[in-house]
């Protein structure tokens, strides 16, 4: 984030949160707040409402905590920013395809047509495209939200509802590290990645 050019960075912190405090306050380059839910979880939409509140109405990035990616000819986040239409989008998310996906074995997430918009799988038995857990949104949907608690699904199927959900193709490997067990398999894809002769 930093090298994309983000300023200040909002955590969630519940599990170990004393651990994460201690390890992000530690970082000069960012300006870092604390979204502390020790006691109550929110939900993924609902602690991202906590956690933007008081920001600027401008976009902002929305990352998960257990995916990640190494970028490839193109910094992802640069390319979202860069991507980012107002006038058409409610929120851009970054996919993965199937093959730049380590520790990933679903269906898939959604289809991506043309133009970059997005819709569900649905009953599909396969999509070609994994939500890689970055997001690009304006704080303002989730602040007008009603909810306390509720799942980014639901701004997800609302911005669907109206066409304005749409798709960000990540360049480069992206790995879903979920649990304890996937840290061996992500670290060496990356270090295989590492040594994959750089693109002309």
């Amino acid at each position: 984030m930093a090298a994309a050019g983000v300023s200040h960075v909002a955590v969630n912190v519940h599990y170990l949160a004393q651990q994460i405090e201690d390890h992000v306050l530690d970082r000069s380059d960012l300006a870092i707040s604390i979204s502390n839910e020790r006691a109550e979880l929110l939900d993924s939409g609902g602690g991202v409402k906590q956690a933007v509140a008081g920001f600027p109405d401008a976009p902002c990035f929305i990352l998960n905590a257990d995916s990640f990616w190494c970028d490839g000819e193109r910094q992802n986040l640069a390319a979202m920013a860069g991507m980012w239409d107002d006038a058409a989008m409610d929120m851009l998310i970054l996919l993965a395809r199937h093959e730049d996906a380590v520790g990933f074995d679903g269906k898939g997430d959604f289809h991506r047509d043309a133009d970059g918009r997005l819709t569900r799988r649905g009953d599909a038995d396969h999509t070609d495209f994994v939500y890689a857990g970055a997001i690009l949104a304006n704080p303002s949907l989730f602040t007008a939200e009603p909810a306390k608690v509720f799942s980014l699904n639901k701004l997800f199927d609302a911005a669907i509802a109206e066409g304005r959900l749409f798709g960000c193709v990540l360049d480069g490997l992206w790995l879903h590290v979920g649990t304890p067990d996937a840290i061996a398999e992500a670290e060496a894809a990356m270090d295989e990645f590492d040594r994959l002769p750089a693109k002309s």
